[in-house]
């Protein structure tokens, strides 16, 4: 669906009048501005999963920060995994993926060794406004060729131009246009709280409902471990 026409039926829903969809220049920008908080909103919400991308860097002999968002601009929320591909010992055989553990800036800063090489078995991201920034240890050793796989929860594409088709899942726009209501109307209709009210609930409801389907569905398997015991009596 393009922004306009989830920006017509949101007028239409936060001021109650069929065809009120903003005529001027400055009601479409603020309408863009609400769409662009809006996609903010929802990247602190969870993990939405049509926004899941796995990405990789090459690692470097002894050097251990790496600035993520050289791969693919500063796009990325949040990493949610990482492993490191270690090159085959002998060729023509599979690669290897090795788990790498997330840790804590305490963690990083505390640190008595960080200059000991090996296969990077760690990692702590720093966050910053600019981009992502990875910091790996043990530095990558000379042994063989490291690529850090990870896998991130990318930024949705903003408003842009009004014609653009809205970044996400056909079942999520419902969520979508109840949101755009509810942020035009606090501006639209400020002293109509009953509809202010009305159309958050709204809002949430859609959400819960579209989120609540978009989850993974993997199976759990749940296998007990056996061990030997002794039964005491009396």
């Amino acid at each position: 669906m393009p922004f306009t026409d989830a920006i017509e039926e949101a007028y239409e829903r936060a001021t109650g009048m069929e065809g009120g969809a903003p005529r001027d220049g400055y009601s479409m920008r603020s309408a863009r501005r609400s769409i662009n908080l809006l996609l903010s909103d929802w990247s602190n919400r969870g993990i939405n999963l049509w926004t899941i991308e796995e990405r990789s860097i090459a690692l470097t002999y002894a050097v251990g920060s790496y600035d993520l968002t050289a791969v693919s601009g500063n796009d990325i929320v949040d990493v949610i995994e990482q492993v490191v591909q270690v090159p085959p010992t002998v060729s023509g055989t599979n690669v290897s993926r090795l788990s790498v553990n997330r840790v804590s800036i305490s963690t990083q800063a505390t640190r008595t060794n960080p200059n000991y090489q090996g296969r990077p078995t760690e990692v702590w991201y720093d966050r910053r406004v600019d981009g992502v920034t990875a910091h790996l240890w043990p530095l990558p050793d000379a042994t063989g060729s490291y690529t850090l796989w990870y896998t991130v929860l990318r930024r949705m594409d903003d408003a842009g131009a009004y014609t653009n088709t809205a970044d996400m899942p056909y079942r999520f726009l419902p969520a979508f246009i109840a949101g755009l209501a509810f942020y035009i109307a606090q501006k639209r209709q400020p002293d109509n709280q009953a509809l202010i009210d009305r159309l958050e609930a709204d809002y949430e409801k859609t959400w819960t409902r579209a989120a609540e389907e978009d989850r993974e569905k993997a199976t759990l398997s749940l296998t007990p471990r056996s061990s030997s015991y002794r039964v005491w009596t009396r």
